[in-house]
């Protein structure tokens, strides 16, 4: 991949994360943390609504005729399980319900949020 195009897609990435933390705020949500990085990877956004704190996969499409599989693998989602694992743990005084939405976006700035997207039972601790 060529450093031009890799860097677009950062910028987009960006822009895209930002939108959807604006969408959260907007209903209801604090941000708790962008970006959380461990050494097991990597979540977009950590927001708390009332008693839930939801560990949020950001992610852009062009088209929408794909499923929720191509789009956050098994493999990503295992990721974001364990790196959610360090959270709860770091914030072992957060006696909350956690879950794991995805937030597409689509075309420009149309959100398609997805609660409970995928599950951490599936994924062993």
């Amino acid at each position: 991949m060529r450093n031009g195009s890799k860097d677009k897609r950062a910028i987009i990435g960006k822009k895209g994360e930002e939108c959807v933390a604006q969408w959260l705020k907007q209903n209801g949500y604090v941000i708790l943390a962008r970006n959380y990085r461990v050494r097991s990877g990597e979540i977009d956004l950590i927001a708390q609504k009332n008693e839930v704190i939801s560990f949020v996969e950001v992610k852009y499409r062009t088209n929408h005729y794909f499923s929720l599989s191509e789009v956050v693998t098994k493999k990503k989602q295992e990721k974001i399980a364990r790196s959610a694992r360090f959270f709860i743990a770091e914030h072992a005084n957060l006696l909350l319900s956690y879950r794991f939405d995805v937030a597409l976006i689509e075309g420009e700035n149309a959100i398609v949020y997805l609660e409970n997207a995928f599950s951490m039972e599936q994924y062993a601790w």
